[in-house]
């Protein structure tokens, strides 16, 4: 079941499974979409089945503005909006609580956890955007040997902000387990491979 949720600067929707296993994941979008993603919304209903209670929710700047990107100097403002959905899972219940996003929302969320402002128990990133599209030199790693929280990496074979090798030489960089699951053909919006799937297998192994 699906409902509105909106708490302490948190909003989004709220995927209630029927079955409840005690784990939570939040959820969030890129740089140019909404809670309302369909990626997020498959994911959300796919875990809920499973018995994940799973926040989908909006980060800060989308919050203010309906459309446009977010503004580089604001994303510690986007950073502390993940700790507060992680925060409201917690709230909620959850006694295990991961946390996740696609694109610049996966970014912010592992920049959140590695910065200890969303202790999370475990971290869901689809499509990290590792570099800007044909700019393989600006790689997006810095905080890589900082990282101290088990991840899942989601990536397609076509992705333009990080090919399969580039993921690789990146996930050597985190000093703590980082699995990487490729989506054959698929592109940065992963509209192709089981990405559900992928998902809920770490989850089972991890939660």
């Amino acid at each position: 079941m699906a409902e509105v949720f909106q708490s302490e600067g948190v909003r989004g929707v709220l995927h209630r499974p029927g079955a409840p296993n005690g784990k939570a994941l939040a959820l969030t979008h890129g740089a140019g979409s909404n809670a309302h993603a369909p990626l997020l919304v498959r994911l959300a209903d796919a875990l809920a089945g499973a018995g994940y209670l799973v926040l989908r929710y909006d980060l800060p700047f989308r919050q203010e503005r309906a459309k446009g990107p977010p503004f580089p100097a604001h994303a510690a403002r986007d950073r502390e909006g993940v700790a507060r959905a992680v925060a409201a899972l917690r709230g909620l219940g959850g006694e295990r609580v991961f946390a996740g996003g696609h694109s610049y929302g996966g970014r912010q969320t592992a920049m959140a956890a590695a910065e200890g402002l969303a202790p999370a128990d475990g971290l869901v990133l689809l499509s990290y955007p590792l570099h800007p599209p044909g700019r393989p030199q600006q790689m997006r790693t810095a905080f890589f040997p900082e990282w101290r929280t088990k991840a899942l990496f989601v990536q397609g074979s076509a992705d333009p902000f990080g090919s399969v090798e580039e993921m690789r030489d990146a996930l050597a960089l985190i000093p703590v387990p980082a699995e990487l699951v490729v989506m054959e053909g698929a592109g940065h919006d992963l509209r192709r491979g089981d990405v559900a799937g992928a998902v809920l297998a770490w989850l089972a192994r991890e939660a």
